[in-house]
């Protein structure tokens, strides 16, 4: 039974009227409107959901708002004074403390609640102070910077720093549909611009001798315009999720167009406004988007001084520009960017390539650039898809099978209610309610009473060798270099094989859609990192014309490769049709968001290699088993969207695919070693079963790959009696990897080093996918009652850098994460369904357990730009095996590298 509750929420007396064991978070979120608590988990432990009551942190998503005891402070009222920002939120700013940001409202809570207890924390007790949140985009480092830069300013004396304005959003902070908040949605007419399939291969091909993504998209007024005065809007095809790439190419616009970097603004990306770029994946966005963003600038100042030109009747050469302005000799010509830009002027194809700014003048780019996004995030202002409220919106829930096979067989007859809406189409279930709470409480009802035909599906999780290798397989070759005189005759031969078990994104937000069904028109609200392809498949998936659909993209939490953010939005689609005119927000539970997304593929690799006599190696085999990671929707002439399985007449979705196999492609990702080794042969065995859903995680087949090459190094390396950093540098002939090695050993005092019982030490090298960017590392592994990662030394070479903070940001993240997959992460299952559902049974490492990440970029202005977002999730997995080995005695060869693999290795060796 509804009751009225009085609560005090931020200094201010608020009344609600729910039922009694409704989640304070609930209330907080849609009764009050407030966007700063964030949902996760449910079950209090991830720690996004953190708010104060009597002074204490704690998790509101499974407190009754019946049992709230006091006044309740969250993120956006936290105490300042005179309009300020507390000193840890504007901490977070300083430190650039955030990847995603949607784990930051309950950091800074915590945060807060500890210098209240203890306003000098060591390191040690913020990691304690903190361990009960969880980031999975790996900056743990930075907060901690952050709490304590905030302790020495609070101690010192210096309180509170301004808070921003609260006035009108930056255009990349607004609702992608371009509404503000309080409108209703904008509608722009559906764009069909033609774009050339691009896979996560870092490959793209074009005849144009413009960069690949400004040829398919050429109308120079689709990347930018000057029609606000002032301010310059850029329009890019790539997401951002916590990378931060919108800030990078908006300092790639203001260098190229000679502007304050103040003056760009994002435009929200859609479908409707944006150049087609694709996916935003494989660490590609500043090497593609940032090359046709640069382009489409330089013609278009060339285009804006050739019109400043002609009016001041002067020679365009003459001219020169400062903050848009434009100048000449003698000084000011009072002509701006913003006088001469007329509409149309830049409605026109790009022409020919013209030069852009050499590094060397650069005096934006190159320079470490605070995030665009930030500010929000640390406040608790809405940024996130989660936080977005149309008028009229309603809320829906699926109900997912029991099983991976299952089949609807029969639903009891239930009384839901004049304002609920059931959906069921063949086995796909769901229903719309007038608000989330009331959806989910009827969606566990209809859980109840729905009957299911399931049969065993999954392989036997304690055997994942034996499914790998015995699955069948499409057999592929990567390389076949055979060596010839090259390759003296080989005095030994070794074996080994490594595997790893399939892994989650697990986001720590569950994911998130919104769908309006008007007539003939759909318009979707998502995270997708490919809104375009998604498009293609909601048109295909549902008998529609692309035309007839419009995807707009707004910020969810991190995401590492294609997770359950296209599902979601499919999902949305069919119940929004059900209620037509009306937008319905679907929001994934935690099981779901563990259960059903597509997962990283398990993988084993069998490596042999031959060393002559000198100890050079002269021969290397290498065998891939793995699934497709190339599952993302449309690629491979699918949809592959999860509902369309489950709709009446759906049918299984097909193994994912890899597309070619190259070195730089799917699960044969940098399976070809980067040394110079006479006689190289790679194979690809693509499995045709795929019983678990598998597509694109974060590094693809590189983190194993990787692993694998580089623990065979040091395998090969004390075979031959050499220390393992020599040994790599004698097989090295490209001087930047030789460069980046050469560093991190530098960094970590690789030859002081001294290998102590429990302690080890090791390293790994690789380029990322063959032809993008160079990472090393070194690791530091302490082995007693566990396996701990104390220290990671990281040189990276990304070539000329744009944001070099965003850069060492990237890759601490993704040093972290890899720490994660290769010291405790596995998707467990039984025969019927995954059951690693939520954060007690699919642990990832937290405050206590991440290390020192220290990280250094080098120097490389020549050298094209190239993405950090997952050069260092080999390397690192490398360096880690490599040190626990060190450490224990024995090579451990199965991720992921727990006290009982560890225990496992030791008994059989």
């Amino acid at each position: 039974m509804e009751t009225e509750f009085r609560l005090t929420v931020n200094g201010a007396e608020r009344s609600v009227t729910c039922e009694p064991d409704t989640p304070l978070l609930d209330v907080l979120r849609h009764d009050l409107g407030l966007a700063g608590p964030k949902f996760g988990c449910g079950m209090g432990l991830c720690g996004a959901c953190l708010v104060f009551i009597e002074g204490r942190a704690l998790a509101s998503c499974d407190l009754p708002v019946s049992a709230v005891g006091g006044p309740v402070t969250t993120l956006e009222g936290l105490p300042g004074g005179d309009g300020r920002l507390h000193p840890v939120q504007q901490a977070f700013i300083d430190e650039q403390a955030v990847q995603c940001g949607y784990c930051t409202s309950g950091m800074v809570v915590a945060a807060v609640g500890l210098l209240h207890d203890r306003p000098a924390p060591t390191e040690q007790e913020v990691r304690e102070a903190l361990d009960g949140n969880l980031c999975r985009c790996g900056t743990h480092d930075r907060i901690i910077r952050a709490v304590q830069k905030a302790a020495a300013q609070t101690s010192g004396g210096s309180a509170v720093v301004p808070r921003p304005a609260a006035g009108q959003l930056l255009a990349s902070q607004v609702p992608a549909d371009g509404a503000q908040p309080g409108e209703g949605p904008r509608l722009a007419p559906p764009s069909d611009s033609p774009r050339p399939p691009v896979a996560e291969s870092g490959v793209q091909s074009s005849a144009s001798p413009l960069p690949a993504d400004l040829a398919a998209n050429p109308v120079l007024a689709r990347w930018l315009d000057f029609s606000r005065n002032g301010e310059v809007m850029i329009r890019i095809g790539k997401v951002e999720y916590g990378q931060g790439i919108w800030t990078a190419l908006a300092q790639v616009a203001a260098e190229e167009l000679q502007v304050a970097l103040a003056r760009v603004r994002v435009a929200p990306v859609s479908t409707s406004t944006s150049p087609n770029e694709g996916i935003t994946a494989g660490s590609l966005s500043v090497q593609d988007s940032g090359s046709a963003l640069r382009q489409a600038c330089a013609q278009a100042r060339d285009l804006l001084l050739d019109a400043a030109a002609n009016r001041l009747e002067i020679p365009h050469t003459a001219l020169t520009v400062a903050d848009g302005q434009i100048q000449a000799a003698d000084g000011p010509t009072g002509v701006s960017y913003w006088t001469v830009a007329q509409p149309g002027m830049l409605d026109r194809p790009a022409d020919s390539p013209v030069p852009s700014r050499p590094p060397d003048e650069w005096s934006v780019a190159g320079r470490s650039a605070p995030r665009l996004d930030i500010p929000d995030k640390v406040t608790g202002r809405p940024r996130f898809l989660h936080d977005l409220v149309l008028p009229g919106m309603a809320y829906g829930r699926v109900v997912r099978p029991p099983a991976r096979a299952a089949d609807l067989t029969g639903l009891a007859d239930l009384d839901l209610g004049r304002d609920v809406v059931l959906v069921r189409d063949g086995s796909f279930l769901g229903v719309v309610a007038e608000t989330d709470r009331a959806a989910l409480r009827v969606a566990g009802r209809v859980a109840r009473a729905a009957r299911w035909r399931t049969s065993p599906s999954l392989p036997d999780s304690n055997d994942l060798r034996a499914f790998l290798l015995s699955a069948p397989s499409q057999d592929e070759t990567v390389a076949d270099q055979p060596g010839g005189d090259a390759a003296g005759p080989a005095a030994r031969t070794l074996t080994a094989e490594f595997t790893r078990p399939f892994l989650a994104h697990a986001s720590v937000a569950p994911s998130c859609a919104i769908a309006r069904w008007d007539g003939g028109a759909v318009t979707v609200w998502c995270h997708s990192q490919g809104i375009f392809l998604l498009r293609a498949a909601i048109a295909a998936g549902l008998g529609l014309d692309a035309g007839q659909v419009t995807v707009h993209y707004v910020e969810g939490a991190g995401v590492y490769g294609q997770n359950g953010a296209d599902d979601v939005a499919l999902d949305a689609v069919l119940l929004a049709r059900a209620v037509a005119g009306r937008a319905v927000r679907v929001l994934w539970t935690r099981e779901d968001e563990m259960r059903w997304p597509p997962m990283g593929s398990a993988m084993l690799v069998r490596v042999s290699a031959g060393l002559d006599a000198g100890g050079r190696i002269v021969t290397w085999r290498q065998d891939v088993w793995s699934n497709g990671f190339m599952g993302r929707p449309t690629l491979g002439g699918d949809p592959r969207l999860l509902a369309l399985t489950h709709r009446a007449g759906g049918h299984p979705m097909p193994p994912a695919p890899d597309l070619q196999a190259a070195n730089w492609m799917g699960a044969s990702r940098n399976s070809v070693p980067g040394y110079h080794i006479p006689g190289v042969q790679v194979t690809r065995h693509r499995l045709l079963d795929m019983p678990i859903r598998t597509s694109s995680l974060r590094s693809l087949g590189a983190h194993l790959n990787v692993f694998a090459i580089e623990s065979f190094m040091d395998e090969l390396a004390a075979a031959a009696g050499a220390d393992p950093v020599a040994f790599r540098l004698a097989h090295l002939t490209d001087p930047r990897a030789r460069q980046v090695l050469t560093e991190a050993a530098h960094m970590a005092g690789w030859d002081s080093r001294v290998h102590r019982d429990g302690t080890g030490y090791g390293v790994g090298v690789a380029r990322y996918s063959g032809v993008a960017g160079y990472c090393a590392a070194v690791a530091e592994v302490a082995a007693d009652t566990g396996i701990r990662v104390r220290r990671l030394w990281l040189a990276v070479d990304v070539g000329r850098v744009i944001n070099p903070d965003g850069v060492i940001n990237q890759v601490e993240g993704g040093a972290v994460q890899s720490a994660s997959w290769t010291l405790a992460e596995q998707v467990r299952f039984d025969r019927d369904t995954i059951t690693s559902t939520g954060w007690d049974s699919y642990p990832i490492l937290r405050f206590t357990e991440v290390p020192e990440v220290m990280v250094h970029v080098m120097d490389a202005p020549g050298e094209a730009e190239v993405g950090a977002g997952e050069v260092s999730l080999g390397p690192v997995a490398g360096a880690i095996g490599n040190a626990v080995a060190a450490a224990v005695g024995v090579r451990v060869r199965d991720l992921p590298l727990t006290r009982e693999q560890v225990t496992r290795a030791i008994e059989e060796s």
